[in-house]
């Protein structure tokens, strides 16, 4: 956990060089985690967190501003709303269901918009890594 807020205050901080972010699954802990990552590093993006069959998936985006309020998240042609709050760090934290057709549809194209009030960020799993996402949505279902 101190890892994960200490990582969180330092991704605001300068992005390292382009091409050396991706996607790393750790799906041999528990909670399980997918993280976009410059691995080796306390850098992070994004993480996707569950513990293991509760089918609720804590997605954090880092950097930015906090934000807290309503969040209205789409993939494809489907649309959920979820209780946003700040994440410690700037950005925000918001729990998904994984038998949610909203994440069902992110795990397809690996996109994921996300709203809360007037600022609007996005989630972007390369065709690359889609298969970590999809392990992911397994090993956190019910």
């Amino acid at each position: 956990m101190i890892v994960v807020m200490i990582a969180a205050a330092l991704a605001a901080q300068t992005p390292p060089p382009d091409g050396t972010w991706t996607w790393t699954l750790y799906a041999d802990t528990a909670p399980v985690v997918l993280a976009n990552e410059v691995p080796d590093t306390p850098n992070l993006r994004t993480t996707l967190e569950c513990d293991p069959g509760s089918s609720i998936a804590r997605l954090t985006v880092y950097g930015g501003a906090g934000l807290a309020g309503i969040a209205r998240v789409s993939a494809g042609q489907a649309s959920a709303v979820a209780e946003a709050e700040a994440a410690r760090g700037g950005g925000f934290r918001l729990a998904l269901r994984t038998d949610h057709p909203v994440f069902a549809a992110f795990g397809v194209d690996g996109r994921l918009s996300l709203a809360v009030g007037e600022q609007r960020r996005s989630v972007e799993v390369p065709q690359i890594h889609l298969a970590k996402l999809r392990r992911f949505t397994e090993l956190c279902s019910g």
